[in-house]
């Protein structure tokens, strides 16, 4: 369904939905699949593109959190590991394992992370991924041939996930409108409507042609991230602050820094924290960092302290040193955290969801991460059905495969992150002049995608090609710049856009591409 026929249906729809839920990211998206996968009536609405946020700017783990085993957080580690293991089962198109490697150099680490892991695996019980296990100092450089060698004595190898964040929103995306639900980007709230003092809907923008409609409800979940608190300020306003913002900030380097299968985790830095540099689309992804952040804002850029402190603790565990020159691209998200006053910083506030219903009934859900994503959306529709009244039904995510999930392989292999669809857009070579012609030679991307992405994934701009339907921006930088008018004019042909469109879809592009560049 094209946005055009979304915004009809939406504007034509007859009575109230049951469920409309405020956000475009992995926790709105997991709202609103939910209550569709329930029998519900779903509406999704995202003020900007889904997945522009937080949701897009992950670290590209599906993991338990290792580090919060440190911490204490056993049941935060059980929820997600056991989440984990259904999305591998759910999503296997767009979650795989990956093996981490964490090297030991003094003769004390590898037998006390063995036994941390050792926790770690049972607590993912019959959803594990395999054994973790001590590895020789040879076999931990066969895992890691570009580590450094000095005093190295050996290492701990274990299993996690990883994945495409903004691929996996898109799929959700799909998912909602598979079950009978509907999906809204470039629509925002403006303000929520209320009747007899109980929430009862949402007047919204179209961004697009500044059209305001109202759309009714049984039930509002607010899950709109970062943003949570500007909604609640809607329902009341001297509502309190509810979060505390974090930045994660990673750098992205040629799949030379990091040849072979095995991801390096980094057990403790300068700071305290755990760092990763995972191979990820054939480049390697180095992050992420955890930095207080006092703005909301929807494209957040890494601070220079934060590549340099990526780059440094790099250069301790790699034989060839990166240096600024060497980043494809950088990029940083905000994180949500539900507040603490007792945490001095943001690395030790949990990861855990946070609910609040109001006394006019919004549902206000935060917290958690993309692992998680599946159970917040579950707590929150089963939170809203109950305020709002409506017949009680039990939550059918925990066994619904996604859209298009496959596990069969694709060639050329990138295409594999659009499972069953894959054939369709195959089909777009055909019908498309030159729709097998590769975008850039340093990337992946065919235009038969970009023909897709427009047409089936309601990419309305360059930045939603380049940035989410493709990872163009966050694989080169400058490759992504170099393309921009060419998929400028092909999104401006599909969407009947005029030449001054495409010029300035062309420049705004080439400006929010320099933000990813150190």
């Amino acid at each position: 369904m094209t946005r055009e026929e979304t915004l009809r249906a939406i504007l034509n729809s007859p009575g109230p939905w049951d469920v409309i839920a405020i956000g475009g990211g992995a926790t709105g998206l997991g709202a609103a699949v939910d209550a569709a996968a329930r029998g519900y009536r779903a509406l999704l609405l995202e003020q900007s593109d889904f997945a522009k946020g937080t949701s897009s700017r992950s670290t590209k783990l599906i993991h338990g959190g290792i580090r919060y085993l440190r911490q204490g957080r056993v049941s935060l580690v059980r929820e997600s590991l056991r989440e984990r293991g259904l999305l591998l089962q759910n999503a296997p198109h767009l979650v795989q394992a990956r093996s981490f490697v964490i090297p030991a150099y003094s003769w004390w680490e590898g037998p006390f992370y063995a036994a941390g892991l050792k926790l770690y695996d049972s607590l993912a019980g019959q959803l594990g991924l395999g054994p973790s296990r001590i590895l020789s100092r040879e076999d931990t450089l066969r895992s890691l041939p570009t580590l450094r060698p000095e005093k190295l004595r050996g290492g701990v190898l274990y299993l996690d996930g990883q994945f495409d964040d903004a691929r996996l929103a898109l799929t959700l995306v799909h998912t909602l409108t598979d079950l009978g639900g509907l999906a809204l980007n470039y629509a925002r709230v403006e303000s929520l409507l209320k009747k007899e003092g109980r929430v009862s809907g949402v007047r919204v923008r179209d961004l697009e042609t500044g059209q305001e409609f109202q759309v009714h409800a049984r039930a509002v979940i607010n899950a709109s991230g970062v943003f949570v608190d500007t909604i609640r300020r809607m329902d009341h306003p001297d509502a309190p602050s509810t979060i505390t913002l974090s930045q994660g900030s990673h750098i992205v380097l040629d799949r030379s820094f990091l040849p072979g299968e095995c991801a390096l985790m980094i057990p403790k830095t300068d700071d305290g924290r755990v760092l990763f540099a995972i191979p990820w689309h054939d480049r390697v992804v180095v992050g992420t960092t955890d930095n207080p952040a006092s703005e909301t804002a929807l494209e957040p850029h890494p601070a220079p302290g934060e590549i340099e402190y990526l780059l440094h603790h790099a250069a301790r565990y790699l034989v060839r040193t990166p240096s600024r020159r060497d980043i494809l691209s950088t990029f940083a998200g905000l994180r949500p955290l539900a507040s603490s006053r007792k945490s001095p910083s943001t690395s030790e506030i949990s990861r855990a969801q946070a609910l609040e219903v109001s006394a006019s009934g919004l549902v206000t859900v935060t917290g958690g991460k993309w692992t998680t994503y599946r159970s917040m959306g579950e707590t929150a529709v089963t939170a809203a059905a109950h305020t709002a009244g409506m017949e009680p039904r039990p939550s059918r995510t925990r066994d619904l495969r996604l859209h298009a999930g496959t596990t069969e392989p694709e060639a050329p292999s990138h295409w594999r992150c659009y499972g069953g669809d894959a054939a369709k857009i195959r089909a777009l070579v055909k019908e498309h002049p030159n729709g097998s012609e590769r975008l850039h030679l340093n990337l992946p991307y065919q235009i038969c995608e970009v023909v897709w992405a427009v047409r089936q994934e309601m990419a309305r701009t360059v930045e939603d090609v380049l940035a989410r339907r493709t990872r163009a921006l966050i694989l080169d930088a400058r490759a992504s710049v170099e393309i921009a008018a060419k998929v400028a004019q092909l999104v401006g042909t599909e969407l009947g856009r005029d030449p001054r469109w495409i010029e300035e879809q062309t420049s705004s592009f080439i400006q929010l591409a320099k933000g990813y560049l150190p």
